[in-house]
Formats: C-alpha cells, structure tokens, sequence
C-alpha cells in the first residue's frame, strides 16, 4: 500500500429474510453501526463507495450513490461499483485506491442487497447476470449448473467422494452457530447435507449459499488510526464464461490476486492464520483454498476434514463467521463483510495477518485483500 490505510469502523446487519426493511433501511442500519464503532462522526467522512448488484432488481432502485449518500447529514460526494458477487471487494479496492491518492482522507464502503422481494426464478436469472450471456446462457445454464459441472469434472480428476463434499457445509454452519449476525445459526451433519434436495448434480441444496438480504459497511481512513491495517487490496480477472478456460477445477483470478496480494503485504502465505472464501458453493471452497495455497491440487478436503474434527493442525482456520453458506450471501455485502469478519478473529484471538477473498461469476472477478492486526 502506498499509504497506512486502517480499519476505523464496521457495521453489519444480521444477514437473512427481511421483508419489513427496504435497502435503504438496510444500508443505514450497517451505515449507523459502522459510524458508532469508529473515533469518526459522519462528519468526517469524505467520500462514499456503495457496492450492489441487483438493485433496479430487488428494489427497483438504481442511482445507489446519491441515495446512499443523502444518509449522512452533508452528502459527501458517493460512487456506486458493481462485480456481480465480487462487488464488496471491488467497492474496498476503490476506496483503497481514492485513499492511497490522496483524493480522499475517510471513505465510508458500503455493501446492500434486497434479494428476497422477488421471485427466486427472477433473482437466478438476474444472478445470471454474472456469466456470459452469449456463451453462457443459450445452454440454459444457472449458477447452481455451472459450479455443478465444476464439481463433476473435479470429483473426476482427482476422486472426490459425494460425501467428502459434504463435510464443507457441515464445516461452515458449526461455525455459523456462533455468529449472531448469520442467517443459519444451526448446525447440519455431513449426512445431512448428502441427503438434501439435488439442485444441480451432484450439487445438493444444502451445497449453495442462500438468497439473502443485507447489508455490510465499513470506515477506511488514512487519518483515523486503529489496530487494524489493511495491508494489500488486489484485484484479479479471467475470462467470463468457463469454455475459453484451460481448466475448470482451478480458478487463475484468485491465484493472481493472491499472489500479488502477498507481494504486496510483503508477507508468506504461512503467516495467514485465518482466511475468509468466496463459498457460494461448496466445491468453490475446496478450490479456492488450493488456488489460495493452502492445500495441493485435489487436497482441499484435507483442510476440510481438520476443520472438521476442529485439530489444530490445519493450515488455516476457514470461514469462522460460517461463510456465505452459513451466514448467507447477500451478494455486494459479502466481501465488506468478510473484512468485518477477519478483524473480529484477529482481535479475538491475537493474530496478526488473516485474508478475505471474493469473487464474481465462476470467479471471473476475484477480490484479495490482507488485514494486519498491529497488537498481535
């Protein structure tokens, strides 16, 4: 980073079903959080980044910045970005980039969605919006098929078991029961999961991140000092659609933003104690935490199974807030959230590094950011 940015303030909604709240309700809820958290009064905010995908969808609202902006008392000048689900990490990478210019002393980064006042028909198609309309869509495929062909040519590279896919779930609701804010506070046997509606084969519904309303926000500043740095913020893209790919059981995006993520923290991938991934399926988990570093090439569920039986040897503790599976995904909330989520751990536990990553698509636009705790 050019410049020290920190973590001033953060601020969440409960992550679920809220048919009496609208996005703007929503967004000032987390908006409110994150402002009581910090030593800033909105005052001092200088520049808005709201992070969504599906608003003229889900609320019939577009010109997000305007609106998002009016909730503060002097309308600082406000941007509205938009990744499909890598939206939160793109709106913190924005924010980064107007900080490390000078442009900007104090962004408020905020992520909303309303997903759940419409049909589910209609929010999978406008989540189709996230994949290639010409490539993607005239072989009527969802998300839900496109990560279910994922999963079908990885248990046939490497082996995976249906059952071995369901300890991922399993694993990311144990951890959710303990997150006030998720929308699952339950846990579910790997059983369970293998017994569940079959969506996309061999993809079960208990395999996919929820539809869900919410709302995550957080205060950078370069002025306003905490114990939290963030210490990278990178961005990486492939192609949209799956057919121009050498492989579909790797994802490049997150490999690239990793590694250029570590450079710039100037940090080995070792010194990562927990780490936050972009869950919206199960068997993205699994490859994510080997194209992030932390298992070999077919071995995520190795990870999966320590996690699983809680053994202190694993290389890195994953999804502590129970992930998009267990806390639920409200798409451009997310990657804000997972920054939230890191600083909670590293706090608690006294660690210094820990990693966020998020992505859009079939990972088409992938998000890493690095926090660093300075009292660890």
């Amino acid at each position: 980073m050019q410049r020290d940015i920190f973590l001033a303030g953060a601020g969440q909604t409960r992550f679920g079903e809220h048919w009496d709240k609208s996005l703007r309700d929503l967004m000032n809820e987390a908006i409110d959080a994150a402002i009581t958290s910090s030593p800033c009064t909105a005052l001092d905010i200088d520049m808005i980044v709201i992070g969504n995908m599906l608003g003229e969808i889900g609320s019939d609202q577009a010109h997000l910045g305007s609106l998002t902006s009016a909730l503060l008392p002097h309308r600082p000048p406000a941007i509205r970005v938009e990744s499909a689900c890598a939206s939160g990490s793109l709106a913190l990478h924005t924010a980064c980039a107007f900080l490390e210019s000078g442009r900007a002393k104090t962004v408020l980064v905020v992520g909303a969605e309303k997903m759940t006042d419409v049909s589910a028909d209609v929010i999978a198609e406008a989540l189709m919006g996230a994949a290639d309309a010409e490539e993607d869509r005239p072989a009527g495929l969802t998300f839900p098929g496109i990560f279910g062909l994922i999963a079908s040519r990885y248990m046939y590279e490497y082996g995976l078991k249906r059952d071995d896919l369901s300890i991922v779930s399993a694993v990311h609701h144990a951890r959710a029961k303990e997150n006030p804010y998720a929308q699952f506070r339950s846990e579910i046997s790997p059983e369970a999961v293998s017994r569940s509606t079959l969506v996309a084969d061999p993809l079960r519904l208990l395999d996919c991140s929820p539809i869900s309303d919410g709302a995550a926000a957080c205060i950078l500043s370069t002025q306003h000092q905490s114990d939290i740095r963030i210490a990278a913020s990178q961005i990486a893209v492939d192609t949209l659609s799956l057919v121009h790919r050498p492989s579909i059981t790797s994802f490049s995006a997150t490999k690239d933003a990793a590694e250029k993520a570590l450079q710039e923290a100037k940090i080995k991938l070792s010194e990562i104690r927990f780490l936050e991934t972009h869950d919206c399926f199960s068997i993205a988990a699994l490859i994510n935490v080997e194209d992030l570093g932390f298992a070999d090439p077919g071995h995520g569920i190795s990870v999966y199974r320590r996690l699983f039986e809680r053994k202190n040897d694993a290389p890195v503790l994953v999804n502590e807030s129970g992930g998009l599976k267990g806390c639920g995904h409200p798409v451009a909330a997310t990657g804000i959230k997972q920054i939230i989520d890191i600083a909670k751990v590293l706090r608690r536990d006294g660690e210094r590094f820990g990693m966020a990553h998020n992505f859009g698509g079939a990972a088409a636009t992938c998000g890493v950011h690095i926090l660093e705790h300075s009292h660890a």
